[in-house]
């Protein structure tokens, strides 16, 4: 079984379809549009193509990770029969199966830490391809607004239902391939996601904060 790389990252992009719609002589009532943001994302040109090109950028560290993952496994194997085995014995040792259960356990969660750490270079890829495309969202989708003389866009996941005449998907789609029809796979070094930059940023400041309050005031110097 292959690793599968950045799950909670792609958890996160809908599974909507961006298909292109038909057209249609009705204009948007009242300048109100409907639109799927992570469904528009999932579906440009750079995003796919990112797709297309870390398995291959990256095959080092997916092979490494499947490996290792054969190896644990293997690992784990022969002390899951014997726990299975003494568990079904007449009167089990409670607190054998217990010491065996947690060594199990313990080897598990450190292969699973391993192998996350061989792929942190596949998830930070993958979180910097999003931050680019993100990046570009807010003026692809402007653009779409301006064509289609839209004022309102509403997130479709909070609309009950509305007509495809309401559905912006497509023309943000347009324009955000315009904006970024590629985006670079490789982080610079030392790169970090944005959430991360900004807690450090805070971190920092508030530690500044925190010296400069501590230093005691200067006294003014006494006249003659």
């Amino acid at each position: 079984m292959n690793i599968r790389f950045a799950p909670a990252l792609l958890a996160g992009i809908a599974l909507a379809s961006v298909a292109p719609v038909a057209a249609s002589a009705q204009a948007i009532v009242s300048g109100i549009a409907i639109a799927n943001p992570p469904a528009v994302v999932a579906a440009s040109e750079a995003y796919k193509i990112s797709q297309q090109q870390r398995p291959v950028t990256y095959k080092p560290q997916i092979d490494q990770a499947n490996v290792r993952k054969g190896q644990i496994e293997a690992q784990l194997r022969p002390l899951i029969t014997k726990l299975e085995a003494d568990s079904k014995a007449a009167n089990p040792n409670r607190a054998a199966l217990q010491q065996q259960y947690e060594q199990i356990q313990g080897i598990q969660q450190a292969g699973e830490a391993e192998i996350q750490k061989i792929l942190e270079p596949l998830n930070l890829s993958q979180q910097y391809v999003l931050e680019q495309i993100g990046d570009k969202l807010d003026g692809a989708t402007q653009a779409a607004m301006d064509k289609k003389k839209v004022s309102v866009v509403l997130d479709s996941q909070a609309v009950i239902k509305a007509g495809q005449t309401y559905n912006l998907n497509q023309d943000i789609l347009v324009e955000l391939n315009k904006l970024i029809p590629s985006a670079s796979l490789v982080p610079p070094a030392g790169w970090l996601p944005r959430a991360q930059r900004e807690q450090q940023a805070q971190a920092a400041a508030q530690q500044a904060a925190a010296a400069g309050a501590a230093q005691p005031a200067k006294k003014a110097p006494e006249g003659r």
